[in-house]
């Protein structure tokens, strides 16, 4: 299945809203991260179109904000829930007259931190995760002598 595109919907909205230092345009939900969004945050909702709402409203109320201080991959939405985003450039019909603008690909959602105590502390998280597979395959190899 292809990555779904959100357009703005009406000409009276401004063509783009600030995220920090980035203009975005358009947000870009991947397939991976709507299936992240039904298992982890909601299952009802589950559309890209539902999903691209959502995003563009907390957009455009400015509550959206950078998980770490100097990084740019993590995202806090509403102060719970964690996403990963990247951001493309994109041109719109070459116009030079405009500020930068980028595209915001959703890569994933990692879930609430209100029901994933984990998530407050993504270093110590990931770092368990590696810890807990390279053991698991530690032990797998051990089975298999």
């Amino acid at each position: 299945m292809r990555d779904k595109t959100a357009h703005r919907t009406s000409n009276s909205d401004p063509y783009f809203v600030a995220l920090g230092d980035k203009n975005i345009a358009d947000i870009v939900i991947t397939n991976h991260a709507r299936i992240r969004w039904a298992d982890r945050v909601e299952s009802r909702k589950t559309g890209f179109d539902d999903i691209c709402d959502f995003l563009w409203s907390r957009l455009r109320e400015g509550q959206i904000r950078s998980y770490y201080k100097n990084g740019q991959d993590v995202y806090l939405v509403e102060d719970d829930l964690v996403m990963v985003a990247e951001f493309v450039p994109c041109d719109i019909n070459g116009a030079t007259d405009c500020p930068p603008l980028h595209r915001m690909v959703i890569v994933t959602f990692l879930g609430r931190m209100s029901e994933t105590i984990e998530l407050r502390d993504l270093k110590s998280y990931y770092s368990w995760l590696r810890h807990s597979r390279r053991m698991t395959l530690i032990k797998n190899s051990r089975k298999r002598r």
